[in-house]
């Protein structure tokens, strides 16, 4: 009877272990380790919110910081709010993300890159049919095309450098409304969505250069951007996003740079961006076979509550949208 019962065992801790044995054996690219102390790191969006409190926290571990955003005046404020906290001087340069010749300066004059966070990012929300298309072109050449810019700008002198430098990191600010369509979001969320492709291509095109791509995905953070955002965002965007909180920006910049260090491809920065990004895994590169193992065990219940969500959601719209009828 005892022998029988140990078959059974064995044959239930079966499959789990052989799930566990594939995926240690097929999960790419393999774990790294992206070091920060002594190394050049430049962060774009760096004088204020979740840029100066990653670059407040980049210097504290010892790197060499340089920060980049339009204004020069919040630059030097920044500059001097570094100094004063960690003791490191940090570069500073005026540049909109949008004019590559003058991001392209920046970084030439900056020195190679060990770790670029290009985390700049505008978002105007609004029903598609009442926005403006200056605004929606506004928030995809700052947030994607200022994206691309910046890394075609950085990536040769990171590549040419990496022999002698060790592995490197280019990580992508982009948001929870990057990984689910919100209403009032259209513009913003096309504008994140979109740098998910360029960093999944974008890893496979700089693997072989040592050279590691990490995605960001922070929920609603408390910045002066979000104070700007409330005072327009529709009241229905209000009611679909209020499931999951603000966070704080120094505990966006600690999630963002662990994930960093440790390379990982999709970073989310709460609970429940941990399970939106279980949920849309997709056919993203995933460096833990551990995580990996969660991602494929978990598929099919995270699959059920995504749609739970959106019965919510789109009830709340319904509702909505019948109030506003009869009144």
């Amino acid at each position: 009877m005892a022998d029988q019962h140990l078959y059974y065992i064995f044959l239930i801790l079966l499959f789990p272990l052989s799930l566990l044995l594939f995926l240690y054996v097929v999960v790419r690219p393999r774990p790294v380790k992206i070091p920060i102390k002594d190394r050049h790191v430049f962060i774009t969006g760096g004088s204020s919110g979740i840029g100066l409190s990653l670059a407040h926290l980049a210097a504290s571990e010892g790197a060499r910081v340089s920060i980049l955003a339009r204004s020069r005046n919040k630059l030097e404020e920044a500059r001097e709010g570094v100094r004063l906290a960690t003791g490191k001087e940090v570069a500073i340069f005026a540049a909109d993300v949008r004019d590559f010749e003058a991001v392209k300066k920046a970084v030439e004059e900056a020195g190679p890159v060990d770790v670029l966070i290009v985390n700049q990012g505008v978002f105007v929300p609004q029903e598609l049919e009442k926005q403006e298309l200056d605004e929606v072109r506004f928030m995809l050449d700052v947030n994607l095309m200022g994206s691309f810019n910046m890394i075609k700008a950085a990536l040769p002198a990171m590549k040419e450098a990496r022999k002698e430098r060790g592995p490197a990191s280019i990580a992508l600010m982009s948001s929870q409304a990057g990984q689910v369509g919100i209403y009032g979001y259209s513009a913003y969320s096309a504008s994140k969505f979109g740098l998910r492709g360029l960093a999944e291509a974008l890893q496979q095109e700089v693997i072989a250069d040592n050279i590691h791509v990490s995605l960001i995905f922070p929920p609603d953070t408390d910045t002066p951007g979000l104070e700007e955002e409330n005072k327009r965002r529709p009241p229905l965007t209000s009611i679909i996003a209020a499931s999951s909180g603000a966070m704080k920006a120094d505990d966006v910049a600690k999630k963002t740079l662990n994930g960093i260090k440790s390379a990982s491809f999709i970073v989310p920065c709460n609970f429940e961006g941990l399970l939106l990004s279980i949920a849309t895994a997709g056919l993203s590169p995933q460096r833990s076979f551990l995580m990996a193992y969660i991602e494929v065990v978990a598929a099919g219940i995270l699959r059920i509550a995504a749609l739970c969500f959106q019965w919510n959601w789109y009830g709340s719209i319904e509702k909505w949208h019948a109030q506003s009828t009869i009144s």
